[in-house]
């Protein structure tokens, strides 16, 4: 007898790939579900033993009282969605899928980094408008010399401290999980520094930090008056972790110059929202996991997993029940 999988949320998921790694001892269910009711159902109607899910599902404790699960994974790095502490309770094991975009997140945070560096934006709409302007409309600086600051150092942060390297920008990084010995086999200059010597000493900060009771709203007013003049904001992290109000008035008020942002605290971002109608801020819609190598990636690593689960072996990335 098959092991039965139900596949809920399409934003990442390739059918084909999760039924050539799930095996020839499991068979898939795709539903776009959306509620703990639309996937309690999804399961009972099949016997599930398995729940795939990204982001628009809620796995949640009533779930896992009404369900007979032995797995949830999480297509994604992120477990929101997931009551971890609730899974451990039921003896579910939950797993996720940490690394897959490493590079590209990285890159898309350099991109947005050097967006803001340059006005790339500003320029591209003045001259598809007939323009040709020399200066956009706040002054540009020379990215060479100036302070790199990291909000968490993580394989994300290390990885675009690595794609800034030729650029001979100092690095600094604030993470309070990290100390010196655990840059020990990172090779580059890195300077850990407490929060508020981030904010006084880095041109540039890169946020990379999950959204923790920690981190929500770190970046409020007082932490946008302690940056430096001129300093630009890119957040590839969540978007929990910056208060947009306090971040639009820094930049009304010039503490900030620009910000490039992949997160927000509402997604989709509002149409109405400040932030979409500024030359200073450059906007991307979440999308700095994408690549086919990544989402090819996810599939293979998220389905092979649940394969081994359900087959009586170790997952290769379970979820500790204490971060939940």
């Amino acid at each position: 007898m098959s092991h039965q999988v139900v596949v809920s949320d399409f934003h990442m998921i390739r059918p084909d790939s999760i039924r050539e790694h799930l095996g020839p001892s499991a068979e898939a269910t795709f539903a776009e579900l959306g509620s703990v009711d639309a996937l309690v159902a999804a399961c009972e109607s099949v016997g599930a033993d398995a729940v795939i899910t990204d982001v628009g599902t809620p796995v949640t404790a009533e779930a896992f009282e009404r369900l007979d699960l032995s797995v949830v994974a999480r297509a994604a790095v992120g477990f929101d969605n997931i009551d971890v502490a609730a899974a451990a309770d039921a003896g579910v094991t939950v797993t996720n899928v940490p690394g897959y975009c490493t590079d590209e997140v990285a890159t898309h945070a350099l991109a947005l980094l050097l967006a803001c560096v340059r006005a790339i934006p500003e320029y591209d709409e003045s001259v598809k408008r007939g323009e040709w302007p020399s200066f956009p409309s706040r002054n540009l600086r020379r990215l060479r010399g100036r302070t790199l600051g990291f909000v968490s150092f993580g394989a994300i942060a290390r990885r675009l401290a690595e794609l800034t390297s030729g650029f001979d920008v100092d690095v600094v990084a604030y993470d309070p999980y990290l100390d010196e010995s655990g840059l020990e086999a990172f090779d580059a200059d890195v300077t850990l520094v407490d929060f508020e010597g981030l904010l006084d000493r880095s041109d540039y900060v890169s946020v990379n930090a999950p959204a923790t009771p920690e981190t929500r709203g770190m970046f409020d007013a007082e932490a946008f008056s302690r940056m430096r003049d001129g300093a630009i904001l890119v957040n590839t992290g969540r978007g929990a972790v910056v208060d947009e109000d306090a971040l639009v008035s820094a930049l009304d008020s010039g503490d900030v110059a620009a910000a490039g942002l992949d997160v927000f605290e509402e997604e989709p971002l509002p149409a109405e929202s400040p932030l979409t109608d500024r030359e200073d801020v450059v906007l991307s819609p979440h999308a700095g996991w994408y690549s086919e190598e990544a989402v090819e990636e996810l599939n293979r690593r998220v389905a092979s997993d649940v394969r081994r689960v359900l087959d009586g072996e170790e997952p290769e990335s379970a979820v500790d029940p204490e971060w939940g």
